[in-house]
């Protein structure tokens, strides 16, 4: 079932800025997991959007922990398409949620949880120090991509951070649903935008690729739920019908034209664990 997220997390979890990796001494590296982002504590996990996600069973842990729900496919790689065909997901904790310690000091710490060891289904994402080995890696793995977290800095809740960079093999981003238009069928293409000040939309474009006949017959009538008379658009926006902007939309695209449209987007997924507020296109993740 897909749901309209509401609520936060009670602690909200550290986020990234995408942008060239750095390298050098004075960094650490890990790759980049496709799956939802998660935030254990109490026995719970919590998405970013403050939603309940459903994990594995973990044993009582005397951390917060940050990381991410995954799936692996048969050839043991992380998998959305896998989570999406009903994978039993793992816990792969990457940090700790203490903000008077730095990265390294924080990484004893998950270390010293011997998470692997007392549950089979959670796991610590590795930490490395050759940022060009870890790229290759990832790469030849066929991952997401990178992520470059600076060894001196602390733990901010909430506050996308330059002390972590996140480097993608192929360019996504999220952005807003603000409407739809039929095409050979009654889901054709998604008009998609990223949040204004004003509670607007800028608008980015529409999405037809990736939307394949499961994605319609789950997604139609959730838009048809929030369907609104006025468009949420601040300025032009092709033709459609207007929705409440309140679901998030993960898409794929080979650029952004100087006018801030995607071109040839293509849809990967919806992320029920993300906010509109959360979405700066190109640079939420």
């Amino acid at each position: 079932m897909i749901r309209v997220a509401s609520g936060r997390a009670a602690i909200a979890p550290m986020l990234a800025t995408a942008g060239p990796l750095p390298s050098g001494p004075l960094w650490a590296y890990e790759v980049k997991w496709d799956g939802y982002r998660a935030v254990y504590a109490g026995g719970r996990f919590l998405g970013r959007s403050g939603r309940q996600l459903t994990g594995p069973a973990l044993p009582p842990v005397p951390e917060v922990l940050d990381g991410e729900l995954v799936a692996f496919d048969a050839a043991g790689l992380p998998s959305f398409h896998a989570m999406q065909q009903g994978a039993a997901p793992v816990y792969v904790a990457f940090d700790v949620i203490r903000p008077e310690l730095t990265y390294d000091q924080r990484r004893e710490v998950l270390d010293g949880l011997r998470l692997p060891a007392v549950c089979p289904a959670a796991t610590v994402s590795p930490s490395f120090d050759d940022g060009p080995a870890t790229v290759a890696a990832a790469r030849e793995l066929g991952l997401e991509g990178v992520m470059a977290k600076r060894r001196a800095s602390r733990y901010q809740p909430g506050v996308r951070s330059p002390d972590w960079i996140k480097w993608k093999f192929v360019r996504t981003g999220d952005f807003v649903i603000g409407g739809w238009r039929a095409g050979a069928r009654p889901l054709g293409a998604l008009l998609i935008g990223t949040p204004l000040p004003d509670g607007t939309l800028r608008y980015r474009g529409r999405v037809g690729g990736g939307l394949t006949v499961r994605t319609e017959r789950a997604l139609l009538p959730v838009l048809r739920d929030l369907v609104r008379p006025a468009s949420p658009f601040a300025g032009p926006a092709e033709p459609g019908t207007w929705v409440e902007p309140l679901l998030v939309v993960e898409v794929r695209y080979s650029e952004i034209t100087p006018d801030g449209r995607l071109r040839f987007p293509i849809f990967l997924r919806l992320r029920p664990d993300k906010l509109p507020g959360d979405c700066l296109g190109e640079d939420c993740g």
